[in-house]
C-alpha cells in the first residue's frame, strides 16, 4: 500500500502538457494576490508611487528561476513580494526617494549573500544564537502592528475622516470574505483567502460605483513594465540603507521556517540538499535583481508550499512554469491597469486581516516554541523591542553629506539581538526561586 503522503510528482519529474499548465496556473493564483497587493499598500503608505504591478510580477518571475538556477533544480519553491518591508520601504522612500528605497533592496540582497557565504564556510548553528524566537517573534509582530493606521485610513475610519458609507460596505465585504474563505473554505480555495476577499471587495465596489476605469480604457493591450534601474534613471544612495536592511534577519528567519515546513511536506531536507546556503544564495540573488529592476524583495512564499502539500506535486518544473506566466502577467498592460483600478478600501478591508495575521504569527512564533517570560530576561528583549518598533524611535547618524537613519522595525532588531546576546541569563536560584512563586499562586487559585 502506498504511503498516503506519497507526491505524485517528486521534484524533478515533469507533467504532461495539460496538468502541468494546470498545476502552475493553481501557484500563480496563489502568489497573485500576496505579489500584487505590496506595490500597492507601499504606493499608498508613501503617497506616491514607489513601486509598480508590473515589475513586481517580472522580478518575481525572474527571482524564482533565478533560485531555481541557484538550487539546482532541487527545491521547488516559489518567491514572491515580501510584506516585511513594506514599512521600511515607505520610510526608506520619505527618506531618500527612490535611489534610497532601491538601494536599500539591493542592499538586502547582498546581505543574503553575505549570510550565505558564511553559512558555506562556518555552518548554520550560530544562527539560532543570532536570531532566537524571543527575537524573531517580536520583530514579526511590529511588521503587523506598526502597518495597522494604514489598514484603518485606507477604509476611511480615522478621526477627522469625513464617513463614507461605500468605503465601509466595500471594506466590510473583502473582510468578511477573506475571513469566511480563511476559516471555513477547503482544498485550494483555502490558499488564497486574500485574493477571493480582494474579489470579492472590488466587485462590490462595482456595484456602489467607486471604480474608475479610465487606466484600463486608456492602457495598451500589451506594455514594458516601468523598471528602475540603478545609473539609467537614478544614482545609488545609501541614505536609507540602515532603514532596511536589519529587515533582513526577519525574511531569513522566514526563510527557513518555509524550507522547513517544505521540507517535512516533500521528505526530503532541503536545508541540507541543496543547503541553506545555496537556497538563501538564491533569495539573495533574487532580491538583488528584483532591486536592480525597481521591484520589492523577494521572500519564499507559504501560499506556494501549501499549494505544494494541497496537489501532493513537488515538481520544479511547475514552479518554473508559473515564474514565467508572472513574467508574461507583467507585460499585459490592460491587465495590470485593471489592478490597479482597486479601490483603497478594499485593500484597508484585507489589510485589516492581512496585518492582524502578521502580527499574531509573530506571537505564535512564541508561543510554539515556548518562550518563558517569567525569565526577566526575556521579557526585556521582547518589550523593549515592541516599544521602539511601535513608538517610532529614531537615531540618525551623520557623517559630513551622508546621513544614516536607523528608525522603527530596523532599530528594535538591532537592540533586540544586542540585548539579547549581551544580557547575562538568570541564574537556576532566581529561576527555582520564580518556579515556586507561580505554583504557590497557582494552588492558591485553585484553592
Amino acid at each position: 500500500m502506498e504511503k498516503e503522503n506519497k507526491l505524485l510528482l517528486d521534484v524533478n519529474e515533469k507533467p504532461s502538457i495539460g496538468k502541468w499548465i494546470i498545476l502552475a496556473l493553481q501557484h500563480v493564483f496563489a502568489m497573485f494576490g500576496a505579489t500584487i497587493l505590496v506595490p500597492i499598500l507601499v504606493n499608498a503608505g508613501a503617497g506616491e508611487t514607489v513601486l509598480t504591478i508590473p515589475v513586481a510580477l517580472v522580478s518575481s518571475g525572474i527571482g524564482t528561476l533565478i533560485y531555481i538556477l541557484c538550487t539546482r533544480g532541487k527545491s521547488p519553491v516559489y518567491l514572491g513580494s515580501s510584506f516585511a518591508f513594506i514599512s521600511p520601504l515607505i520610510a526608506a522612500y520619505i527618506k531618500g526617494g527612490i535611489s534610497g528605497a532601491m538601494t536599500g533592496i539591493m542592499a538586502v540582497g547582498i546581505v543574503y549573500i553575505i549570510f550565505a557565504l558564511l553559512i558555506k564556510l562556518i555552518g548554520k548553528n550560530w544562527i539560532n544564537k543570532l536570531l532566537p524566537p524571543v527575537v524573531i517573534g517580536p520583530m514579526i509582530m511590529i511588521i503587523g502592528l506598526a502597518l495597522a493606521p494604514s489598514a484603518i485610513s485606507q477604509i476611511g475610519l480615522t478621526e477627522g475622516t469625513a464617513f463614507v458609507w461605500q468605503n465601509v460596505v466595500v471594506a466590510l465585504v473583502a473582510f468578511l470574505v477573506t475571513g469566511i474563505v480563511a476559516v471555513a473554505a477547503k482544498g485550494f480555495l483555502k490558499v488564497i483567502p486574500f485574493l477571493i476577499g480582494i474579489v470579492a471587495g472590488y466587485l462590490t465596489a462595482i456595484a456602489v460605483g467607486i471604480v474608475d476605469f479610465t487606466p484600463v480604457v486608456e492602457a495598451s493591450i500589451v506594455g514594458l513594465p516601468n523598471f528602475i534601474i540603478p545609473f539609467v534613471d537614478y544614482t545609488p544612495s545609501f541614505s536609507a540603507i540602515l532603514t532596511i536592511v536589519p529587515i533582513a534577519l526577519v525574511t531569513m528567519a522566514e526563510h527557513i521556517g518555509d524550507h522547513t515546513a517544505l521540507s517535512a511536506i516533500i521528505g526530503k531536507d532541503l536545508l541540507k540538499e541543496p543547503g541553506l546556503d545555496k537556497t538563501l544564495l538564491g533569495d539573495g540573488l533574487a532580491t538583488f535583481i528584483a532591486g536592480a529592476l525597481g521591484g520589492p524583495a523577494n521572500t519564499t512564499y507559504g501560499e506556494n508550499t501549501s499549494v505544494v502539500g494541497m496537489t501532493k506535486v513537488a515538481s520544479v518544473w511547475v514552479i518554473g512554469l508559473a515564474a514565467i506566466i508572472a513574467i508574461a502577467l507583467g507585460f499585459f498592460s490592460k491587465f495590470t491597469a485593471l489592478v490597479s483600478t482597486i479601490p483603497n478600501a478594499v485593500l484597508g478591508g484585507v489589510s485589516l486581516l492581512l496585518y492582524g495575521f502578521i502580527a499574531v504569527n509573530g506571537l505564535k512564533v512564541l508561543i510554539q516554541n515556548q518562550i518563558d517570560f517569567n525569565n526577566t530576561k526575556n521579557v526585556i528583549v521582547a518589550s523593549a523591542m515592541l516599544v521602539l518598533g511601535l513608538g517610532g524611535a529614531a537615531i540618525s547618524i551623520v557623517s559630513g553629506d551622508l546621513a544614516i537613519t536607523i528608525s522603527g522595525m530596523s532599530l528594535a532588531a538591532i537592540v533586540g539581538i544586542i540585548l539579547n546576546l549581551c544580557l547575562p541569563n538568570e541564574n537556576s536560584s532566581e529561576k527555582e526561586d520564580k518556579s515556586k512563586n507561580t505554583k504557590i499562586k497557582k494552588e492558591k487559585v485553585n484553592v
